[in-house]
């Protein structure tokens, strides 16, 4: 109750917003080249598209670790703070998904995956154009929290989407493909896109949390 009481009278650090934000912006910047790196053709793109998600994924890495670094010194916080953490978390989970998948491109060396990869690949670019929205929906969802949820809702569409796509292709792979060394190759960086899916879900799942606790 002292707690609840004093809180009302002591300003909280709006500084987490903009942070929350930049981090969702470079998510999208990794999503918009993960779609690119799908129409690869020869072995250069593939190191160049790697090339340009790495350097987004460090600077991912940089704005989650400030982030970390800003709850561990401010004194009050806008949300609880193990949520802000599990947000900034979730989402360098997406990039560092992103990365891992252009990684495994640059170096395995497939061939091209085809239209389901490409179909996932969109789907965790709409995953993260939804999450920088919600971003910006942090500061004003607790008097109106619909938007938010709607955010949550289309996140979760995605996922159960993307998982549909997976299934499908998994099946194919292994019905068409008969070079063993290139059914690992694909099956791994499609596995790895499929999980990069659930870990944008898991933003929103924190989403819900918030909406719960303070709308």
């Amino acid at each position: 109750m002292k707690n609840s009481f004093f809180s009302r009278f002591t300003p909280k650090e709006p500084k987490f917003f903009p942070l929350l934000k930049q981090l969702s912006e470079v998510l999208v910047s990794s999503s918009a080249v993960l779609v690119e790196s799908m129409n690869y053709d020869r072995a250069d793109e593939r190191d160049s598209y790697y090339k340009r998600i790495k350097d987004l994924e460090r600077e991912g890495d940089r704005l989650a670790h400030r982030i970390f670094d800003e709850l561990g010194t401010t004194f009050i916080t806008p949300f609880d703070r193990e949520d802000i953490q599990a947000l900034a978390s979730h989402m360098d989970d997406v990039i560092d998904g992103i990365n891992s998948c252009a990684k495994r491109i640059s170096i395995y060396k497939p061939r091209p995956i085809g239209e389901s990869g490409k179909e996932l690949s969109l789907l965790v670019q709409q995953e993260a154009d939804c999450i920088c929205k919600a971003m910006d929906e942090l500061e004003r969802f607790r008097k109106n929290p619909a938007q938010l949820r709607e955010y949550c809702t289309r996140l979760h569409d995605i996922e159960n989407q993307a998982d549909d796509v997976y299934e499908h292709f998994i099946k194919r792979l292994f019905e068409e493909e008969k070079d063993c060394i290139e059914i690992i190759k694909i099956k791994e960086i499609m596995q790895i896109l499929e999980k990069t899916t659930d870990s944008a879900e898991h933003v929103g799942k924190v989403l819900r949390t918030l909406i719960v606790k303070y709308a």
